[in-house]
């Protein structure tokens, strides 16, 4: 994609990768708009960076999804690049009964709440001169962490979903990019300084990078190998993954 002269919006938008895609890009001079459900963090990253406008958003609820779309053609009409990046990663124990309403929120947060946030602004991206929508989704889509085991299959969902739409929009001026991050070290989970995790500045500078390009997937070089295990032998690398996280948990 082109990296500069946009005006973007960006759903979970006040921490972690979000607010990090979101200072990059504001750096670069294009508009950002970000999204989130607490005015204080929308607050903070405004007044930290003049310029970032904030709106808030339950992104599981489908009217207010609606409402903040509406508000976003009529303000910004430029609007031309949709990050779906909002997501929540409760652990779950998927070798007992699982709460049903954890479960709910993680499919409502980061399956629907992606399909439905583009589904209300996808005219508008298609009425702009070039488009693009990036979908945030993890290499656990790939690979399965089975102590998260409903956000591993929303990711591997959301990539399936994006696969789909990429096609679909293939003969229009939206492109679809995805991109797949490994292990970072955010709030997502707790941020702990855990030397196998990525840390955020560096993640972000090497995804910008990858967005530069036409890559319809954009991950960095550490997740290639987890990245290419889908294939007949996926099961006893997932049972090796998932084993050397036992061994080793992450801290929780």
């Amino acid at each position: 994609m082109k990296t500069t002269g946009n005006t973007i919006f960006i759903t979970g938008g006040t921490s972690g990768i979000g607010r990090g895609l979101a200072e990059a890009f504001h750096k670069l001079g294009n508009k950002v708009i970000v999204a989130g459900r607490r005015k204080a963090l929308l607050e903070d990253v405004c007044a930290s960076n003049p310029g970032i406008e904030g709106v808030e958003l339950d992104i599981n609820d489908i009217d207010d999804i609606r409402r903040v779309a509406k508000k976003l053609v009529a303000e910004y009409p430029k609007l031309n690049v949709l990050i779906n990046n909002a997501g929540i990663m409760p652990f779950d124990d998927v070798s007992g009964s699982v709460d049903d309403e954890v479960s709910r929120r993680i499919i409502e947060t980061n399956l629907l709440g992606p399909i439905r946030m583009t589904s209300a602004l996808i005219e508008h991206l298609k009425s702009q001169p070039t488009a693009t929508i990036i979908n945030n989704t993890s290499v656990l889509a790939f690979v399965p962490l089975a102590s998260n085991a409903v956000y591993s299959a929303t990711k591997a969902a959301l990539h399936s979903y994006s696969m789909s739409q990429r096609f679909m929009l293939r003969d229009t001026n939206v492109k679809v990019q995805e991109i797949a991050p490994p292990w970072v070290d955010t709030d997502l989970v707790k941020k702990s300084g855990d030397p196998r995790a990525m840390p955020l500045h560096i993640f972000i500078e090497k995804t910008m990078k990858g967005l530069e390009t036409e890559d319809p997937e954009v991950y960095v070089d550490e997740i290639a190998p987890l990245r290419d295990n889908p294939g007949s032998r996926e099961h006893a690398f997932v049972h090796g993954f998932n084993q050397s996280l036992a061994e080793n948990p992450i801290p929780v």
